[in-house]
């Protein structure tokens, strides 16, 4: 039979509230510090489509803002809200300096015609190059452009001519016919 004694010296007894008051705020410092870390490690790239009525069709969303400071709290703090229906892309305006420490980003839904002038530019009279990009699609902004490679119109599909003839056969399509040939 196991005895238990509650016989405890008082000093001991005085140290129980402190030592538990010690351990619930470190456990809340934790908790704080581990949700502020995971604030800062956001995953732009999971953002999931909105759930809310789309307000016509082919309705879509960019990250937005004006003259932030850096990428991270441009996508942070973007309004959440529908495009213009007289856009169809997300334009991004990137500013940095020769060393790449961005001074200055712009993200907003534009016209095609906002997006004609894609690339970089570099300014040597106040050592700071522009990047812009153009995309299409649901929240496609996420990164900046800082170069010619990624300062690019990225467009999901491609414009027909009015000139095109046989139509192109779908992805799924071409899955298909391969499975079936491969079946053989």
């Amino acid at each position: 039979m196991l005895y238990v004694s509650w016989d405890f010296p008082t000093a001991k007894v005085r140290m129980l509230p402190l030592r538990h008051a010690l351990a619930v705020a470190a456990v809340q410092v934790f908790i704080l510090s581990e949700n502020w870390a995971l604030g800062k490690n956001i995953n732009f790239y999971n953002v999931r489509p909105p759930l809310d009525p789309t307000p016509f069709p082919n309705s879509f969303k960019c990250f937005t803002c004006e003259n932030a400071g850096d990428n991270y709290n441009c996508n942070r703090w973007a309004e959440d809200k529908w495009c213009p229906q007289n856009t169809q892309y997300c334009l991004t305006v990137h500013h940095f300096t020769s060393h790449g420490r961005s001074t200055s980003i712009t993200k907003k839904c534009a016209s095609r015609s906002e997006c004609h002038f894609v690339g970089c530019h570099h300014s040597r009279d106040s050592e700071h190059t522009e990047c812009r990009s153009c995309c299409e699609g649901m929240i496609c902004n996420v990164e900046l452009p800082t170069n010619h490679t990624n300062a690019v119109f990225a467009v999901m599909h491609a414009q027909r001519t009015s000139g095109s003839g046989a139509p192109t056969p779908s992805l799924p399509a071409l899955a298909w016919v391969s499975v079936l040939l491969l079946m053989q």
